[in-house]
């Protein structure tokens, strides 16, 4: 445990409520209960030695492990080879349903293939980022760790427990931990469960089979409703159902990521918690949701965020940015100081501070969603829709005004192009509602103040020195954000002004198809270092690429972006230049712009054909 994995070794796994990353070598790093947004319990991806692990793996043999998912299903596997066996790991979290709840079980089930291979289970949890210390009781059928905060237990499969020997189960101050030898047709597994009310009862063999198999047919059953039969069904089906692992079914709330700390950059500062949902994200799930036909998700959260615009309060800031999965605004930033962070990348950040900055494109992001699902048929309710008319009289006031951007730079607003032109967006999209439904709302201000905000960005965005649209408008820096700007209908891309932002954009933020989203050097954002490309932004170019006529470019540089993922065919935040994956993993960025990419792109091939 002394080594940290690389970020895209791992599998994801979750019961709609929290999710669990596990390694190739079989160790749960990173688990919080019993939401998204908990205190960890396992937390070895930011500290190996404070953070906590669970860990099951062959023991002191050479080995090789691969991991994939039963087809279907989030439901991993992790195989490990050996000179004299092959045995299975699987590892799941049962569907707690749309209750919110503390009870969460996390199966462990490992069965031997061929041959015998010894194993090793180490359960070492660390409850609250390590700060809060334990209670070890043991019980006949398993063990319950005590904090002040939480609890859970430990058990091992009632049937299996002749696997191992009573007198190899070790209980110290550390954890509990015990060897075992499995043969060919052995099956064997442990079970944690947090929030337990009773005294813990071993599951059976079949139990813990039943369970799988349940788990395995709601989750099919789900995968079915997707109505994309395209080129990249694989990739796109698995994005589906990492983004549905990282909604919080209680309320619909897509978290950006399930993890925090990962950084930008190895041994830098970028280090940030995702583990809520933020405005924007969630709006743009919204479209990649129904191209596939899962209007219940996006429904689901379409109520969500009609509940945050009924809630916004607060005259000079109506819509937070980010909320908790919830939708709690309180999101404090604080530093764990005691944790050294993934490979040394301190500090270590819970909380979010951004979450009280003024960026202007999240009402675009939000309308722009609300209007897709309009034409859906999920129409807003006449309460919803009276407090949106509200925000956007409150957008005509407040759009012409520095802000801090998308990207979340700490280093003092500016007049984004990117968050104007979303302005544009909000104030367009508000007015086919308007005018479509026959909704009340002032839509000749609306309609003077899109025109406005239009005219502005074409002469004031646009840099004529560099015949590009820039980051902001005291700049002369090219930002991957501008990339939207066709495909939500701002201009054509076929306009000159456009044809030459995209041949700049190529020119200087695209790295062998991969985008990077801005110069950090040449545009200082208040933060050392710096990062590495973008992978939403390099779906962004794909789509741009593609509106442009550059279909062969387009499909070239998303074949080369699905090499990036992991085997599993995740993504997180962004690409080093080592082509390693960096920050917070999976990220929910990623795999909806994969998924509207992919959907988008094949329409562009099937027409084209």
């Amino acid at each position: 445990m002394d080594s940290y994995p690389a970020v895209e070794d791992h599998g994801l796994i979750g019961d709609l409520q929290t999710a669990a990353l596990i390694t190739k070598d079989g160790t749960v790093d990173w688990f919080c209960a019993p939401r998204f947004d908990s205190p960890s319990i396992f937390g070895a991806l930011l500290d190996r030695r404070k953070g906590g692990h669970f860990q099951l793996s062959p023991d002191g043999i050479d080995y090789a492990s691969k991991q994939l998912y039963l087809p279907g299903t989030p439901i991993l596997i992790t195989r490990f080879h050996s000179a004299d066996g092959v045995g299975e790991l699987l590892d799941f979290m049962p569907v707690t349903g749309e209750r919110a709840t503390n009870r969460h079980r996390l199966i462990r089930l490992v069965r031997m293939i061929r041959g015998s291979m010894p194993f090793r289970f180490d359960c070492q949890p660390r409850f609250n980022y390590g700060r809060d210390p334990f209670e070890l009781e043991v019980h006949p059928e398993g063990d319950v760790f005590r904090s002040q905060t939480l609890n859970f237990t430990l058990t091992l499969f009632k049937d299996a427990k002749g696997l191992v020997d009573a007198g190899a189960i070790i209980r110290d101050a550390q954890g509990v931990s015990a060897r075992f030898t499995l043969q060919a047709g052995d099956i064997g597994g442990v079970v944690l469960e947090t929030a337990c009310p009773h005294a813990p009862r071993a599951l059976s063999t079949d139990e813990a089979c039943e369970l799988l198999a349940g788990t395995r047919d709601f989750w099919r059953r789900w995968l079915d409703r997707s109505r994309y039969r395209g080129r990249w069904r694989e990739a796109v089906e698995r994005s589906a159902m990492t983004l549905k692992l990282m909604t919080y079914a209680p309320t619909g709330a897509l978290v950006a990521a399930p993890t925090a700390g990962l950084p930008e950059q190895i041994g830098g500062q970028r280090n940030w918690d995702y583990r809520y949902t933020w405005i924007r994200d969630a709006s743009f799930s919204v479209h990649a949701l129904l191209k596939l036909g899962f209007t219940d998700e996006a429904e689901k959260y379409l109520l969500w965020l009609d509940a945050r615009i009924r809630e916004a309060r607060d005259p000079d800031l109506p819509l937070q940015i980010m909320y908790r999965v919830d939708g709690s605004p309180d999101l404090p930033e604080e530093v764990l100081s005691h944790l050294e962070g993934y490979r040394g990348s301190a500090p270590v950040r819970i909380g979010n501070g951004a979450s009280g900055q003024l960026q202007l494109d999240i009402h675009g992001e939000a309308l722009n969603s609300l209007e897709l699902a309009d034409r859906d048929g999920l129409i807003a309710p006449y309460e919803g829709w009276r407090k949106t008319a509200e925000l956007m009289d409150w957008l005509c006031e407040h759009w012409d005004q520095p802000e801090d951007g998308i990207w979340e730079t700490r280093s003092g607003r500016q007049d984004f192009t990117y968050g104007r032109m979303m302005s544009w967006v909000a104030l367009d999209r508000a007015i086919r509602l308007a005018q479509r439904r026959g909704r009340p709302g002032d839509t000749t201000r609306w309609t003077t103040e899109r025109n406005t905000i239009y005219e502005q960005v074409m002469t004031r965005g646009f840099h004529p020195g560099r015949q590009a649209f820039v980051q902001h408008y005291r700049t002369d820096i090219l930002d991957a954000s501008l990339l939207a700007m066709p495909g939500l209908g701002f201009i054509s891309p076929m306009d000159p002004m456009w044809e030459s932002t995209l041949r700049a954009i190529d020119s200087e933020l695209v790295s062998d198809s991969l985008v990077y989203r801005y110069d950090p050097n040449a545009s200082p954002d208040g933060l050392a270092g710096t990062e590495g490309t973008f992978s939403m932004c390099t779906f962004w170019y794909v789509q741009a690429l593609a509106q442009a006529g550059r279909l062969d470019d387009a499909r070239l540089t998303f074949e080369k972006m699905l090499t990036y993922s992991n085997p599993l065919g995740l993504y997180s935040e962004e690409i080093a230049p080592t082509g390693e994956q960096i920050g917070n993993f999976p990220q929910a960025f990623s795999h909806l712009s994969l998924i509207s990419t992919a959907t988008h792109l094949d329409d562009l091939l099937d027409q084209q054909r």
